[in-house]
């Protein structure tokens, strides 16, 4: 049977009258009314109030020994810490969320040495619930997270 209705094909023309469509039978822009102006939408509220960096350590110690034996089948663990300062507090603009870098070192249960970065986020926890704490090992980021060498650890 033959086809008694033969459009040529241009799929660009087709393309700028769906296009025109749009436009021609869309409905005007509206501004917000009264109630989507911001209605109890206050913002994040940030005191910068963290805890020294020693307060993190007992929970790095207890995730680097949990995400080993989990994920790496290793037996390490962090035996002390060495050296322990804060490298910057808050490094950029005053409205990002509030953050305390630190580092020092780490002695591991396999007696070598190591560096660690880590930053304590205010409302960081689970479900931002309390201070989260974001921290990698030299030379133990098996998952390249933080690479090159644990750089992205810090600020």
């Amino acid at each position: 049977m033959h086809d008694l209705y033969k459009f040529p094909k241009m799929p660009g023309l087709a393309a700028a009258l769906g296009a025109l469509a749009l436009f021609v039978f869309a409905g005007a822009a509206e501004a917000a009314n009264p109630l989507e102006l911001n209605f109890w939408l206050s913002g994040p509220r940030y005191d910068g109030r963290l805890k020294p960096c020693e307060a993190a350590l007992s929970t790095i110690t207890s995730q680097f020994q949990e995400k080993e034996s989990t994920y790496w089948n290793s037996s390490l663990r962090i035996t002390s810490y060495g050296q322990i300062h804060e490298i910057a507090f808050r490094p950029w603009q005053s409205d990002d969320i509030p953050r305390r870098y630190c580092g020092g070192e780490v002695m591991l249960s396999d007696g070598k040495m190591h560096k660690v970065y880590y930053s304590l986020i205010e409302d960081g926890g689970f479900a931002s619930f309390g201070q989260g704490v974001e921290w990698c090992v030299t030379g133990l980021d098996r998952n390249w997270a933080y690479n090159p060498a644990c750089r992205a650890a810090g600020p």
